[in-house]
């Protein structure tokens, strides 16, 4: 059984998607693009840091920039547990979606 949230999820895939441009900013506005919600930006720092606790990410500091004020962007990047996490809930959502009966109204 995955011990994923979808918001976790969603996290996890877009780090892995975004690559070696996940940082919070970026991976916040990938979210909110594909899941056409409003999101408040600081909601994605907490499960952010909970997802490094549980090893699924793993979080470095970019090089330090003017434009931040000398300040280092925190980036993150899928871990093989967090990979392997991803596919269990990829395989649990598959299972959910198999053999569904049609719905007439549709």
């Amino acid at each position: 059984m995955s011990e994923l949230t979808r918001f976790e999820e969603q996290i996890l895939l877009s780090v892995w998607k975004l690559e070696n441009n996940a940082y919070g900013l970026t991976i916040y506005n990938h979210i909110r693009e594909l899941a056409r919600k409003n999101l408040a930006i600081g909601g994605i720092y907490f499960p952010l840091e909970r997802l490094v606790k549980k090893k699924f990410l793993e979080a470095y500091k970019g090089k330090p920039t003017a434009v931040r004020g000398g300040q280092s962007k925190r980036y993150y990047r899928v871990t093989k547990p967090g990979l392997e996490e991803l596919l269990k809930a990829l395989e649990i959502q598959q299972a959910f979606w198999k053999d569904l009966p049609d719905l007439d109204y549709l």
